[in-house]
């Protein structure tokens, strides 16, 4: 039923969906990079991709939407409420390795700038994420310049942070946010 709801909403939008040839299997257990993040627009055409790639994720969201009375309809869809301004950082991190650690198949959704505001530099959690659970790291993006959603790429974090963050921001180079002023392309 998410496939078609998903395939609905895309058409309906003007959206296409584009895994640029990389096959699904290749996304069957990794951290997720969701840039740019700049709307709250951002949510729907996410979860449509991965209803569409047939993928079960987690993604992280501020627990005042988790809390809320529709609170049960972000959990159904994979949310994972975090609190703001607490030192849990660690926690999330080591939590995330955990959760990939007893799963054959799982994809942990990372909005690698932790706001739709812009922000001088990407917070490193997903790399860290993916080092200690040993996973590939997906990159997913929302390009409302030409309204598709997809997969730049998938690959293995190497432990040298400068060159795969480097590798990274070449992979996003063009891709547009909805509002443009608020993504930052230099990530570190």
């Amino acid at each position: 039923m998410r496939y078609w709801i998903a395939k609905f909403f895309f058409f309906v939008s003007g959206w296409r969906f584009n895994t640029n040839g990389i096959p699904l299997t290749a996304l069957k257990k990794t951290v997720m990079i969701a840039a740019p993040h700049t709307s709250n627009w951002d949510l729907p055409y996410a979860l449509g991709g991965f209803w569409l790639m047939r993928l079960r994720v987690k993604y992280f969201i501020k627990s005042m939407y988790t809390k809320s009375p529709v609170g049960f309809l972000f959990k159904m869809t994979g949310a994972v409420g975090v609190e703001r301004g607490n030192d849990k950082k660690n926690n999330l991190v080591a939590a995330s390795i955990d959760y990939l650690n007893t799963q054959s198949a799982a994809v942990v959704l990372v909005p690698a700038e932790g706001t739709r505001k812009r922000v001088e530099r990407w917070r490193t959690g997903f790399y860290h994420i993916a080092l200690g659970a040993k996973v590939p790291i997906s990159l997913g993006y929302l390009d409302y310049k030409n309204k598709e959603a997809g997969i730049l790429d998938v690959f293995h974090p190497t432990g040298n942070f400068e060159a795969d963050m480097l590798h990274i921001q070449e992979k996003y180079r063009g891709i547009q946010g909805k509002y443009p002023e608020l993504y930052n392309e230099q990530i570190f």
